[in-house]
């Protein structure tokens, strides 16, 4: 889901767990920001029949309804008492985490597009629960950086920077990106975009891009694009799945069962007169796995790739220097 999608959804619940009424869809369009971005009424209903619809796969509990028996269009609202949860009793561990949790939202940036809907509905005339539905978020955003990367995200307005890559001493990189989003992950903020120098998507980490941080061209320029993963970009550009390569090995028949169960037998083979099965094992970390097949000595040997080999007769070269050394001295 793109940000500006997730943040529409959020400002529409605001905005119907904030009324008793029921709001017809030119009221929510006319009071929750991002629908007035709709070109023309077929554009806006449609955008609202796939948000009310998400919703509802969500579990909010959306009603339909009138206010009274002389109106002729169905409005909508969230009952405030299918939605909230009940009473939650914690144990003390779980409410030092949640504790902890609601020290997370600590920034006037944040807070504001949270309040904006609030704000639309009591200056439209509609009557808000101002106590039950205000929301106060708090996410710490210390990086100097930030608060100017989540205004440009909004404006959809392209910035340059600095970035130090690698942190404190590394080389400074002038950037021109496209924001598409700041996502929080593990602890850090990240701003995800397209780079225009690189000419592809890429992530920077917050902390590590330097001010000013200056926008370029005109707002609403920069649109993120259908199906883009913001949480996913950040997770394959921090935390990229390992790469994995194969190796393929000889084991001697009946030796080795423990290797033999970390690979896959892909068929017979005959090594140096003796009979075994050819096995495939996936190969994470060379060092790690020619520990392993060398502690086989001649049951298992290896038949590719070379830098494995050269790896376990490093290996058998580091034992047997180990137990001739004492033998030289004595």
């Amino acid at each position: 889901m793109s940000s500006a999608r997730a943040e529409r959804l959020v400002n529409l619940v605001l905005c119907l767990l904030s009324t008793r009424q029921y709001l017809t869809a030119e009221r929510i369009r006319q009071i929750v920001p991002g629908y007035a971005d709709a070109r023309g009424d077929e554009a806006f209903f449609r955008m609202f029949e796939r948000d009310k619809a998400e919703l509802r796969e969500l579990g909010v509990p959306l009603e339909t309804g009138r206010l009274s028996t002389f109106d002729t269009v169905d409005g909508y609202r969230i009952a405030r008492q299918d939605y909230e949860l009940g009473e939650i009793d914690l144990e003390p561990d779980e409410a030092a985490a949640v504790a902890l949790a609601a020290r997370l939202w600590d920034s006037p940036e944040l807070a504001m597009p949270a309040h904006s809907a609030l704000v639309k509905l009591r200056a439209a005339g509609v009557e808000v629960d101002e106590e039950q539905g205000r929301v106060q978020p708090r996410v710490r955003a210390a990086d100097p950086a930030f608060a100017p990367l989540l205004a440009a995200v909004r404006a959809g307005r392209a910035v340059t920077f600095d970035h130090q890559r690698g942190g404190v001493g590394g080389p400074v990189q002038r950037r021109t990106v496209e924001p598409w989003g700041v996502v929080s992950w593990r602890g850090r903020w990240y701003l995800c975009c397209y780079d225009r120098d690189r000419e592809a998507p890429r992530c920077f980490r917050i902390s590590r891009i330097m001010e000013p941080v200056t926008p370029v061209g005109p707002a609403g320029a920069v649109r993120v694009p259908e199906g883009v993963d913001l949480m996913e970009m950040v997770r394959m550009g921090v935390d990229p799945p390992p790469a994995t390569d194969t190796a393929r090995v000889w084991i001697a028949d009946g030796r080795a069962h423990g290797l033999r169960r970390l690979g896959r037998v892909v068929g017979r083979h005959a090594h140096a007169g003796r009979a075994g099965d050819a096995v495939e094992l996936d190969l994470r970390n060379v060092e790690t796995l020619a520990r392993w097949v060398a502690g086989h000595g001649p049951d298992v040997a290896v038949l590719g790739p070379q830098r494995l080999a050269d790896a376990v007769r490093a290996n058998w070269a580091a034992a047997v220097a180990a137990h001739t050394e004492p033998l030289a001295r004595t």
